[in-house]
């Protein structure tokens, strides 16, 4: 009975998807649009027609402008970041004490799935997407993405797929959350009995399956824009660095996520329909785990590339000196994402696989790690001997840097076969791995929203909140994922909700670090919140004083423009963006203008 359950909920949910393809196939023409705004960044005005925008929430379910369905991309993405976030926080308090004391092991197991999954699919991939959508077409001269209808659709995937992911923990009978872990490992996550026989988990797959669809025709969109939209200013020569981490990005999306969506539509037919593609006695259950990581480790450098392009876009500009090798940066980046597609049996040094296969890909693990190190050393070269601003956004590029290189330095011990086959599955990997998305990648992040944020709102977020938000996220995310390391070294394996009473004290440790990153996470949030509503507006076109270094670049002309040409002044006497200190933002040390 519960077999022939799951079975019509899977059909059903078939159903669903092809009435939702044959509902989106009556658009005519996938190209046709009207423009919402004012266009690209140095394009200025086509001769396309204007319409006013609709105003509330249909204005946003309605959307094909890049730039609301970047903000669309971003609130999604904050709010998966704060889900993930308050799973997690949970798990550590769990961890607080080496028995069980809060939560069951099962839900503990329910956590972990759902918070590894959540982090990385959505939140990492549709933050990146909200600043591609929003910045892309302004930096290159565009209008608008090159195809705007398939933009929204995009983005619109995602909500369902995150409340199939989620669906488990809503009070929903006879449904609990899946507890495979994030990488689904078979033959765990193709077993007919027990929890892992829940609908819980083919809805979960279902949910991934939505999001690697959304993330596959973004990837379509910027390549077709970056290669077909750009101004006839913006040449391969002189296309700015984030755009080249947007296009790289967009190329692995295409080869990786494919492979992740058809290993997702064999394990849901392994469930539910009887075949043997992960079975011992068909495929076998290592067949899941090459597949899994041909796209796992990819997708590190998918969440990882753009965040780098962010820190080569910003960091210059509170240096006072363009990018040092510039060039060499675009081909550290190119390398990067073909050398990506040959490291993935890394992960698998473990399972006894020919010792040949492992000292290659050693050697390619080994190998990708110099050009990350060649934009590591321009990022400080480019720091060197410059007029450093230390603004927010300037000191999450710092704390990046830092971070990334611990990351990288412990990931290049993972690569090493001998080192490997002692701290596989221990906490050191995820010690390594958190260092690299929380430490790095979520750094790269914040630095983008806060310099980017008067952009996003027209008004200035608070200076003081905004660097409590850096030290204590900086403070807590090296006392967390250190502390992890060293359990590592330890011998403290992963995925454990309990664990021997010597491993207590490094465990607290980390816990602390944890709600210190929760502290400051709260700092985060209300900060924008209410400067979105109540923070000085910017009353000049260049918050950041950029053209006093030469810097100004193409999306804070649009912004320029925009506030010359807007016919709404904004009450027509708020008082000019001042910092804490309670000077002009235009005034004193260019260090501290605006920020």
């Amino acid at each position: 009975m519960e077999l022939n359950g799951q079975l019509l909920l899977t059909v059903l949910m078939g159903v669903f998807l092809v009435g939702v393809a044959a509902w989106l196939a009556r658009v005519e023409n996938w190209r046709s649009y009207t423009p919402l705004a004012s266009g690209g960044g140095l394009a200025g005005e086509t001769g396309r027609g204007h319409e006013e925008k609709p105003g509330g929430i249909v204005r946003w379910l309605t959307t094909v402008d890049h730039k609301d369905i970047g903000m669309l991309y971003g609130a999604y993405a904050v709010l998966a970041f704060v889900v993930g976030g308050l799973m997690v926080v949970l798990m550590r308090v769990e961890l607080l004490d080496p028995g069980q004391s809060v939560i069951s092991n099962s839900f503990y197991n329910s956590l972990l799935t759902s918070h590894g999954i959540t982090m990385l699919f959505l939140f990492g991939t549709p933050i990146i997407a909200a600043f591609a959508n929003y910045l892309v077409p302004l930096l290159i001269g565009a209008d608008d993405m090159a195809f705007p209808r398939i933009n929204a659709i995009a983005f619109w995937l995602l909500p369902p797929g995150a409340l199939l992911i989620w669906a488990g923990f809503f009070p929903i009978p006879d449904l609990i959350p899946a507890q495979t872990a994030w990488t689904m490992y078979t033959p765990l996550s193709a077993l007919e009995s027990g929890n892992q026989a829940n609908a819980g988990v083919d809805l979960m797959l279902l949910g991934l399956h939505l999001t690697g669809v959304s993330a596959t025709m973004g990837a379509i969109n910027f390549i077709a824009t970056i290669f077909t939209e750009r101004d006839s200013r913006v040449s391969w020569a002189n296309l700015d660095i984030f755009s080249w981490t947007i296009l790289t990005q967009s190329g692995l999306i295409l080869f990786a996520f494919p492979l992740l969506g058809s290993a997702l539509v064999m394990l849901l037919l392994d469930r539910n329909f009887g075949t043997t593609f992960f079975a011992t006695d068909g495929g076998g259950a290592l067949l899941w785990q090459h597949l899994f990581w041909f796209f796992g480790h990819p997708e590190v450098y998918i969440l990882v590339l753009p965040p780098m392009g962010i820190v080569s876009y910003v960091l210059p500009r509170f240096s006072g000196r363009r990018l040092f090798g510039f060039k060499f940066v675009v081909y550290s980046t190119l390398a990067i994402g073909v050398l990506s597609f040959g490291v993935w049996a890394h992960h698998m040094f473990a399972t006894g696989i020919d010792p040949r296969l492992r000292a290659s890909f050693m050697a390619v693990s080994l190998a990708i790690a110099i050009p990350s190190a060649v934009k590591t050393f321009n990022w400080i070269t480019t720091m060197w001997n410059g007029k450093l601003r230390l603004t927010t956004p300037m000191l999450f590029c710092i704390g990046f840097i830092s971070n990334f290189i611990i990351g990288g330095v412990t990931g290049v011990f993972l690569a090493s076969v001998p080192v490997d086959l002692v701290l596989h599955d221990t906490y050191y990997v995820v010690g390594h791995f958190h260092y690299v998305v929380m430490g790095a990648i979520a750094f790269a992040g914040f630095a983008g929203l806060y310099y980017w944020y008067p952009l996003f709102t027209g008004r200035m977020y608070q200076r003081t909140l905004g660097k409590w938000h850096f030290w204590l996220s900086m403070i807590g995310t090296n006392l967390t994922f250190f502390a992890m390391i060293l359990l590592g070294y330890g011998g403290m394996p992963r995925r454990y909700a309990t664990y021997l009473p010597q491993f207590a004290t490094l465990h607290q440790v980390a816990s602390v670090g944890a709600f210190l990153i929760l502290v400051g996470s709260i700092f985060w949030v209300y900060n924008f919140v209410v400067s979105w509503f109540d923070g000085p507006r910017v009353e000049s076109g260049d918050p950041w004083n950029l053209d006093a270094y030469g810097m100004k670049t193409g999306e804070w002309q649009w912004f320029e423009r925009k506030r010359e040409t807007s016919l709404a002044v904004a009450d027509g006497g708020e008082e000019e963006a001042r910092t804490d200190g309670g000077t002009d933002a235009g005034e004193g040390d260019g260090a501290d203008a605006g920020d």
